[in-house]
């Protein structure tokens, strides 16, 4: 079944509602506005290819973070299979958070 594209960009803003639940263990700041979700792709048949990073490689929940998003954006409606790539190029710094992550950490 394929999507239009209004459907598309449901699921794309519902997905990115999912990802604001996840919070890096350290930051008591969510991925999203952390800059940790490098894409978002999503096909036609809903299928969904997330790219994303963490704050460093050695990050305590490497293996249970990604995981996780998988896990969270696989229970979006309509979501058909979840790809997700996990790396570290670029590799993270604060410049990529929200303006709204570095109010809350007061950075700004």
């Amino acid at each position: 079944m394929n999507f239009t594209d209004d459907q598309i960009a449901d699921i794309g803003e519902e997905i990115i509602r999912v990802l604001k639940t996840v919070y890096d263990p350290e930051i008591p700041v969510d991925i999203y506005e952390l800059g940790l979700i490098y894409d978002v792709q999503i096909s036609e048949e809903a299928d969904v290819k997330i790219i994303m990073t963490l704050t460093t490689p050695n990050c305590p929940v490497a293996e249970t973070l990604p995981q996780e998003v998988k896990d969270k954006v696989k229970e979006v409606e309509n979501v058909n299979e979840v790809d997700l790539e996990l790396t570290f190029e670029p590799s993270w710094n604060k410049d990529m958070m929200s303006e709204e992550a570095k109010f809350e950490l007061g950075m700004l």
